[in-house]
């Protein structure tokens, strides 16, 4: 829709946030899930139906990676702060 190559694109975003455009999109779901892990009135199946995984094991494994820990530990451990999504950048890095 730009008028611009995808590989254009990616280099000149990987260039500017010294990430990939999946890595990114990855860190701003995965900050939408624990928004949704925090309000505690879906269970993670919802969540993942919700935000188009394939499975919640999918979810749980993708978040486990780059947390650190399961959603369940998350939603157990309320003062786990989140990244506002416009703030999501390279500086924190996916374990």
């Amino acid at each position: 829709k730009m008028g611009y190559d995808y590989s254009y694109l990616s280099s000149l975003f990987s260039a500017e946030t010294r990430q990939t455009i999946e890595h990114y999109l990855i860190r701003l779901r995965v900050e939408r899930v624990k928004e949704l892990l925090q309000d505690d009135e879906l269970r993670l199946a919802e969540i993942a139906f919700r935000l188009g995984y394939s499975s919640s094991q999918h979810l749980s494994n993708q978040f486990r990676q780059a947390t650190g820990q399961t959603p369940g530990q998350f939603r157990k451990n309320r003062q786990t702060e989140r990244q506002v999504l416009d703030k999501v950048d390279d500086r924190k890095s996916m374990n």
